[in-house]
């Protein structure tokens, strides 16, 4: 074990069965019951903001509903894009809905690979100096200047999950991949809201990297407390 302490980590009540991991990194999570959070494996996708969509698709169109989401009032739309890097293209990247106000482009490293494109890690919506890329939609095409990211690991959170949990907007904490490849994931950003469903979203090479599944579950085993 390492033989170090980090002073930033609160800890939640003992559980019976206490989690073999670093000393730096050591919780006393809180009991299964409470604590444990479904993974959904988000794969590359597309907010568009109305002046975007109008260029790809046309003046006036309109987002075609393909399935709804776990989140309620978020979709997959029926339409797709084609996105073009320095290096490579990738076609059929799907939009989401509903519309936002700036155009997010979120794919994984291994796209950025593809594309030829090193995009940071960002929470969504945080969109300032990132790079651009190129979209190409059936009526026009988009030269974004910035929203290109690897979309930082997060949890949606209930309201009533976060009460319980102690936990607030914009927490962060460490979750537990406790499987075939143990992993634990740091500073997971939690948003909260009583309009979400609770779920931990991550993208494929995280998915990859913790051999994990859509729908698996996961848990949460402490929080930083703020600096």
């Amino acid at each position: 074990m390492l033989e170090h302490n980090n002073p930033n980590i609160t800890e939640y009540h003992e559980y019976q069965k206490p989690l073999e991991m670093p000393e730096h990194l050591a919780f006393k999570p809180l009991t299964k019951a409470t604590n444990q959070v479904t993974v959904r494996i988000s794969g590359r996708h597309i907010h568009l903001c109305p002046a975007d969509l109008y260029a790809l698709f046309g003046p006036g169109y309109t987002l075609h509903k393909y399935k709804d989401l776990n989140q309620p009032g978020q979709f997959a739309a029926k339409e797709t894009l084609t996105v073009v890097g320095p290096k490579g293209v990738i076609e059929g990247v799907r939009v989401l809905g509903p519309l936002r106000d700036k155009t997010q482009v979120e794919i994984s490293g291994t796209d950025g690979y593809h594309l030829g494109v090193d995009p940071p890690v960002r929470d969504s919506g945080d969109l300032e100096g990132t790079p651009g890329i190129v979209l190409v939609g059936p009526k026009g095409a988009v030269n974004l200047k910035e929203g290109l990211i690897l979309a930082a690991t997060h949890i949606h959170m209930h309201t009533s999950d976060a009460e319980r949990l102690n936990l607030r907007n914009g927490d962060r904490v460490q979750v537990l991949i406790d499987g075939e490849r143990d992993l634990i994931f740091t500073k997971v950003l939690v948003r909260v809201s009583d309009k979400f469903n609770t779920e931990m979203h991550i993208d494929t090479d995280e998915a990859n990297a913790a051999v994990i599944e859509d729908g698996d579950i996961v848990e949460i085993i402490g929080k930083f407390a703020p600096m």
